[in-house]
């Protein structure tokens, strides 16, 4: 059995896996494996606490548009990620005051990379 933490919409889980080679089913029944505690994210605590805005995908950051101290309202939008020739909206998941901005106009961005902190 190997283990992995994987984490699902902000949430952390630790998982077990067997690999199967010669085509059988496993005989011993698998439980769910308890959800692991999330690690800080190192740059959203260095920036601020609070509630992380992670990238959905790829892509590079169009626009932004709040500052650092700005209130939010849930669903306000924060920043423009460009993925695939689209241009999404990334949304506040809370209310809240912006704490940081970790992305400029035009970085490249990975899927979870962080991207801002709202408390």
């Amino acid at each position: 059995m190997k283990r992995f933490n994987i984490t699902v919409n902000g949430k952390a889980y630790d998982v077990a896996v067997e690999e199967i080679t010669d085509g059988s089913a496993p005989v011993v029944a698998a439980a769910p494996a308890p959800a692991a505690a999330p690690a800080p994210a190192p740059a959203a605590a260095a920036a601020g606490e609070g509630t992380k805005v992670s990238a959905p995908m790829p892509g590079t950051i169009l626009d932004i548009k709040v500052s650092v101290g700005d209130t939010v309202s849930k669903g306000q939008v924060l920043l423009v990620l460009e993925a695939m020739k689209m241009e999404n909206d990334i949304v506040a998941p809370c209310d809240g005051k912006v704490t940081s901005i970790l992305a400029n106009k035009g970085d490249t961005v990975n899927a979870s990379d962080a991207l801002a902190t709202i408390q």
